[in-house]
């Protein structure tokens, strides 16, 4: 018995490809409402950047070196995070992200972890920056 050689455009999913070639969500902002980075063990880092209006996430941006996996993950965080309440946004998890892009190759689940962790970092900034605004004019740009 042969076994099937896998063919990368006929075996992903559609949501897998668009996710992991898109790349208009890829931007630094340089004043977002919250921000979030993490390093993998893999050594990808993901660094998010959200922004809120009327209490609801109007954008979510990213940067990352990592692999097309990783791109894929944190371009899938950004696109179910959109439109959603804080608090519906803290719904989004890993196993979310896995099972949009239905494709992601178990090996790298790492990467929806990756970025869905960076994404919590950027939401608890968020809400860090929300109770301590006072503070805003005080703190040094980095």
């Amino acid at each position: 018995m042969t076994k099937k050689k896998f063919d990368f455009w006929r075996d992903h999913s559609l949501n897998y490809l668009e996710m992991a070639f898109r790349h208009d969500r890829r931007e630094r902002l340089e004043s977002p409402d919250g921000y979030g980075k993490r390093t993998g063990e893999c050594g990808d880092t993901v660094e998010m950047f959200v922004c809120i209006q009327n209490g609801r996430i109007q954008s979510l941006s990213f940067d990352t070196d990592g692999c097309i996996n990783t791109n894929a993950c944190a371009n899938t965080a950004a696109h179910l995070s959109e439109g959603k309440t804080i608090e519906e946004a803290w719904e989004i998890t890993p196993a979310a992200v896995i099972e949009f892009l239905e494709t992601l190759p178990k090996e790298n689940y790492h990467c929806a972890e990756l970025a869905v962790g960076a994404f919590y970092l950027a939401l608890a900034n968020y809400q860090e920056r929300q109770r301590n605004s006072w503070k805003e004019p005080y703190q040094r740009r980095t």
